[in-house]
């Protein structure tokens, strides 16, 4: 007994023994983890970092050398404007130089030869002074006061003065040494605050800390990305550019939203160079974004992204290739079987095969659920199809349920048999609707207040409003027969409409009225 006890203690010992090793190795190996996730988020920050570091190195080099071949390009046009005043004075001076030689050796030679008849009128007079003669005497009178020396000028008809000895640089010369650099423009911020995002559109506004009158334009750059926080090393955006923004905000038009966020940053710049980025700014594009489930497609629904045509033939391809499956058992490499299985536009569904719908219910649902919030997307459809349907449904909408005739989808249905009508249906209950039938719907859809509205997507007019309560996620649903369709996802919901959606909320149709 007392061996048996020993062994039981010792047995006891080492399994606690075994427990605390257990223990300590399991609390060792939570901290190794939390270190190691630790470590490997720090590489990429350091990664990330490296990134910056390379590219800044890079920007450096290249900046440097556009800055000094723009210098080099300012003093040179500097020299050619002081060149071109050069040549200019120098011109100036020899046209002076030469109308001044030309006065002054004209008055020059008229003086000579004005001594020179004076100096033959002043013999001959000498000469007539010694003669007895009165006739000689009044004609060498007559001759001596007709003398040339007597009109002359004896002022000179020039200076010899030059009038670029009053051109003073000394003002030039001032400004010419007191150049400098222009300082490197402040760094911009952008205000989270008055950046606004609707309607597909962005606006983005930024300020600077002071005032800069040096300040030429403004370089934006922005990129889509799926993460909230700073930009990652390898991001699946590239920077989009836009440069020369005068004013201190920008908008962004024709958006497609087919990511959750945009990261902003501006920087200003002056004539000489550029200042740094802004702190990121990262600005959440909620739209509504989804594609359509090939899988669900009804056989005679022809699927191409967003885009579905009817064909005709659809079943019957199908029905045949299903006959020489069960022949053969194996499809041929390059049948329509297995080129619609390899085919990469369809994606995996929860009603591929005999779940998808089938017989008269031509319809085709997305890919995304709505279980919460605000979503729009518009429908542009086929005006002459025979019929045409859009909508929400229910996933467990039946594979021979045609839209609008169960409790399980709601739509706008478009006749076009005998006469061309515009319906709404839910339940198997149908409301003519009294509006032009436009060529684009728009779809609004706001879960947690059970609305469901169709508008003119152009004039954004409404048609119609379902009010309901969504007990559980719903899906876009379409349906067309003898007729095509396409559909533009990435949409927010329009400012328009969320007005108008509140201004109705109490005056739209409801279910109840569908008769």
């Amino acid at each position: 007994m007392i061996w048996a006890w020993r062994i039981a203690y010792r047995i006891k010992e080492h399994i606690k023994y075994t427990w605390l090793l257990l223990t300590l190795c399991y609390n060792l190996q939570e901290s190794l983890r939390k270190i190691t996730t630790t470590l490997a988020l720090k590489n990429d920050e350091i990664t990330n970092f490296i990134c910056c570091l390379k590219q800044s190195l890079e920007n450096l080099e290249g900046n440097s050398s556009r800055v000094q071949e723009d210098l080099e390009t300012e003093f040179s046009s500097l020299h050619s404007v002081l060149d071109e005043l050069k040549d200019s004075m120098v011109t100036r001076i020899k046209q002076e130089r030469a109308s001044h030689t030309y006065e002054l050796q004209s008055q020059l030679s008229a003086c000579s030869k004005a001594l020179e008849s004076s100096e033959e009128l002043l013999e001959v007079a000498n000469q007539t002074l010694c003669s007895s003669e009165a006739d000689d005497f009044t004609q060498v009178t007559s001759s001596v006061t007709m003398a040339p020396a007597f009109r002359l000028s004896l002022k000179a008809k020039a200076s010899d003065s030059m009038s670029h000895m009053m051109v003073d640089f000394t003002q030039e010369r001032e400004m010419l040494q007191a150049i400098k650099f222009l300082p490197v423009p402040a760094t911009p911020e952008i205000l989270v605050s008055e950046c606004q995002v609707c309607d597909n559109t962005v606006t983005v506004q930024w300020a600077l800390p002071e005032p800069d009158t040096k300040i030429d334009h403004y370089d934006l750059e922005h990129r889509r990305t799926n993460y909230e926080g700073p930009p990652r090393a390898r991001e699946d955006y590239p920077w989009m550019v836009v440069e020369g923004i005068r004013e201190t905000e920008y908008t962004l038009t024709g958006l497609r939203f087919d990511t959750r966020y945009m990261t902003f940053r501006v920087k200003a710049c002056n004539k000489a160079v550029a200042g740094e980025f802004s702190e990121l700014v990262t600005l959440e594009t909620h739209a509504f974004l989804f594609k359509l489930d090939a899988g669900s497609s009804h056989q005679n629904l022809k699927v191409e992204d967003l885009s579905v045509e009817w064909d005709s033939c659809g079943g019957k391809i199908i029905q045949d290739i299903r006959k020489d499956k069960n022949r053969t058992n194996q499809s041929p490499m390059h049948s329509p079987a297995r080129t619609a299985m390899n085919s990469p536009k369809r994606v995996p569904s929860a009603r591929v095969g005999r779940d998808r719908f089938t017989a008269e219910s031509y319809t085709v649902l997305g890919d995304t659920f709505i279980d919460a919030g605000q979503q729009y997307w518009e429908v542009r459809f086929d005006k002459e199809s025979k019929a045409f349907a859009v909508g929400l449904a229910l996933r467990n909408l039946g594979r021979f349920d045609q839209l609008g005739k169960s409790n399980a989808s709601w739509c706008i249905h478009l006749n076009n048999w005998l006469h061309q009508s515009l319906t709404a249906k839910h339940n198997n209950k149908a409301r003519t609707l009294d509006c032009p039938i436009p060529d684009r719907i728009g779809v609004y859809c706001n879960y947690e207040e059970g609305a469901l509205s169709f508008y003119n997507a152009r004039t954004k007019t409404l048609m119609h409003t379902f009010r309901t309560k969504f007990t559980q996620p719903v899906i876009p649903a379409f349906s067309v027969w003898n007729g095509s369709f396409s559909v533009q996802t990435g949409l927010q919901v329009p400012s328009v409409v969320q007005s108008g959606q509140r201004k109705n909320s109490g005056t739209s149709s409801s279910n109840a009225s569908l008769t």
